[in-house]
């Protein structure tokens, strides 16, 4: 069964649980693949989380089920699994933008997400540039943060962004002196480590340096990412997430790898001197299985 066929399962699995629990433990299931790999697949094809997915469709039926008036609004709530109705309205407010009661009372305007389909043609031809290359374990210390997929997405960059003007991340700069690792020849790095017993599989996300050996320097976290065949992208910091999103919405499918179960995906940073911040050098690393019966010959260990 194809990346797609898998996905679309994926989508019908949610139409069908839409009165009750979805689960992205079984979505991943479905999909065959983790759920920090599932998560990264559905927000690059769709430019929305799962989670935010799946509660806009149950927000588009319910205002169906207001509209008809054939239920009270508790009974709704309760369908669609709200014990509370002040929650459901709540919620149903933040989609539509009034309560569940005007809705059902007065002549308004509502929003309806439609289901999500997964299309086996690729959106244009582009050209996407890579290699497959083996690196030995390292760590990484530096400052990390637990995030959900949702928080990231609305949150994530902002926090960061507010952590490398802070004089902490001065300290984590001055345990390196700008000089790179000798595994990732790069002086500054980010790890996603996938959380996969998290009941909504989040990831810990690590900014930090790499060290020789494991370090106890306060307020940092010393981190062990392990031995790992990665496909390599290169791009610029300013199309970072632009080549993520092309790497779970495209390459995947494209090439027919999967991705190597809990191992982090790894963005070795190569600053450049005189050159603006988003004109440094980034190489995405993310960890792919050794089952192509021709990957062998294609990995680089320099």
């Amino acid at each position: 069964m194809s990346w797609f066929e898998r996905m679309n399962s994926v989508v019908e699995y949610v139409e069908e649980h839409l009165d009750s629990d979805v689960s992205i433990e079984d979505a991943a299931k479905i999909a065959c693949c983790s759920k920090y790999h599932f998560h990264r697949v559905f927000y690059s094809y769709f430019d929305i989380t799962f989670a935010e997915y799946v509660r806009k469709r149950k927000f588009s039926l319910a205002a169906v089920d207001v509209l008809s008036g054939r239920e009270t609004i508790l009974k709704i709530a309760l369908k669609y699994g709200y014990e509370s109705p002040n929650a459901f309205t709540r919620a149903f407010r933040s989609i539509h933008g009034v309560n569940p009661g005007e809705a059902r009372s007065s002549n308004v305007e509502l929003s309806t997400y439609s289901k999500a389909t997964f299309s086996s043609e690729l959106k244009g031809a582009e050209k996407m540039n890579y290699k497959i290359v083996e690196r030995p374990s390292f760590n990484i210390i530096g400052k990390s943060k637990r995030f959900e997929f949702d928080e990231f997405s609305k949150n994530g960059k902002k926090y960061w962004k507010e952590y490398v003007s802070s004089d902490e991340y001065k300290c984590l700069c001055q345990l390196s002196d700008g000089k790179p690792g000798l595994v990732t020849g790069s002086p500054l790095l980010t790890a996603y480590f996938p959380r996969e017993n998290d009941k909504r599989g989040g990831f810990l996300d690590v900014l930090g340096i790499e060290c020789q050996s494991k370090r106890n320097v306060k307020p940092f976290e010393t981190h062990t990412v392990p031995p790992a065949i990665y496909a390599e992208f290169e791009c610029s910091y300013r199309n970072a997430m632009k080549t993520n999103r092309a790497i779970y919405g495209k390459w995947f499918s494209a090439t027919g790898y999967e991705r190597d179960g809990d191992k982090p995906d790894v963005v070795a940073y190569f600053p450049m001197p005189w050159r603006h911040f988003s004109e440094i050098g980034i190489r995405w690393w993310v960890p792919v299985l050794n089952s192509k019966k021709s990957l062998s010959k294609h990995i680089s260990k320099k």
